[in-house]
């Protein structure tokens, strides 16, 4: 599988700045451009703002949460994302964290790996022209039924510990990474490996895709110090936080959870030491990011969506700053 350098979107809230950057990775040689969703702007709302501005790159979302759209919703939109983007859109899933369902949406975050599995199910068969006859455990749907698309809409599902990611092969055409400590991967891939086996596929025919959290700079600790503003409050999620001790760092993980209880920001942040936020993080200078990237494709990861460190997200010319060290004049895999 051909290896592939992306940009994260959003660059910041305004439409027209992230137009300015598809456009701008478009003549800059970037394969794809991925969406974040977590809040405004919308990123299915914005991969078809972003269409008419990108005509070779392809837009994705990495990931939509399975919760707060129904099957029947998510088929329907990307049938129209499809139609924008034909053969270039992909459709990325997952069940998110209990901090965005539950505490932004209201949505209780309940037997997520059904409900991913479930979603991925029904909306790959209303994507193929299907008349829905589901009643499944999280999930029903009668009577619906959409026009298939010429190029087929490929489903990307997320996961991090080991149920979820062989779900994700098994019911995805590939799989999201994010957030991984280095010495975990090569334990992910396995159970790539297990799951692409129960639909009688391979490690060859899974794309892995990850968000490599990136930032190019000659001050280390200036990007250790932004990494752990900024995921400290992910990793006292339990989705997060399980995933941290899974890969190997139960006392530092527990230390995350004890800090956030006690509203001892100090405490949360300072749990992610400095071996974890080099296994987790990329920072250095140019040279230093890119042998970095590089050396996790041929580690297997097939697309590396650099996200800029910075607040959250970063404006385009922040994150513009890192993006440049993966121009096309700059980076190449091979």
């Amino acid at each position: 599988m051909r290896k592939r350098i992306a940009v994260t979107l959003p660059a910041g809230p305004v439409l027209e700045d992230n137009i300015e950057v598809v456009r701008w990775a478009e003549d800059n040689g970037f394969d794809d451009a991925w969406f974040s969703d977590a809040m405004a702007p919308d990123s299915l709302t914005m991969v078809a703002a972003m269409a008419p501005h990108a005509q070779r790159m392809r837009l994705g979302v990495a990931v939509t949460p399975v919760y707060t759209r129904t099957p029947a919703v998510l088929a329907a939109t990307a049938n129209v994302l499809g139609q924008l983007l034909p053969g270039r859109f992909a459709l990325g899933l997952g069940s998110s964290s209990q901090a965005i369902m539950e505490r932004f949406n209201g949505i209780p975050l309940e037997k997520p790996l059904t409900r991913v599995k479930e979603t991925a199910v029904i909306v790959r068969s209303m994507l193929a022209g299907e008349k829905s006859n589901f009643d499944l455990t999280t999930l029903s749907s009668r009577g619906y039924s959409q026009t298939p698309l010429e190029h087929p809409v490929p489903i990307f599902l997320a996961g991090l510990r080991p149920k979820m990611i062989e779900m994700a092969a098994e019911h995805g055409d590939g799989v999201v990474f994010n957030l991984w400590p280095r010495k975990a991967l090569p334990r992910m891939l396995e159970h790539v490996k297990i799951g692409a086996a129960r639909a009688g596929k391979t490690l060859d025919d899974i794309e892995i895709l990850n968000r490599s959290m990136v930032y190019v700079t000659d001050d280390v600790e200036d990007g250790r110090a932004r990494f752990r503003h900024h995921f400290a409050p992910y990793y006292a999620n339990p989705v997060y936080n399980d995933f941290l001790k899974w890969a190997g760092y139960e006392e530092e993980a527990q230390n995350v959870l004890d800090g956030w209880a006690a509203r001892d920001r100090e405490k949360t942040t300072s749990s992610l030491t400095d071996e974890i936020v080099d296994e987790v993080a990329i920072i250095g200078t140019e040279e230093q990011v890119a042998e970095r990237v590089k050396e996790q494709a041929e580690a297997g990861i097939d697309t590396t969506i650099v996200a800029p460190i910075g607040a959250p997200p970063p404006g385009p010319e922040e994150a513009k700053v890192t993006f440049q060290a993966f121009t096309s004049d700059r980076f190449r895999f091979d």
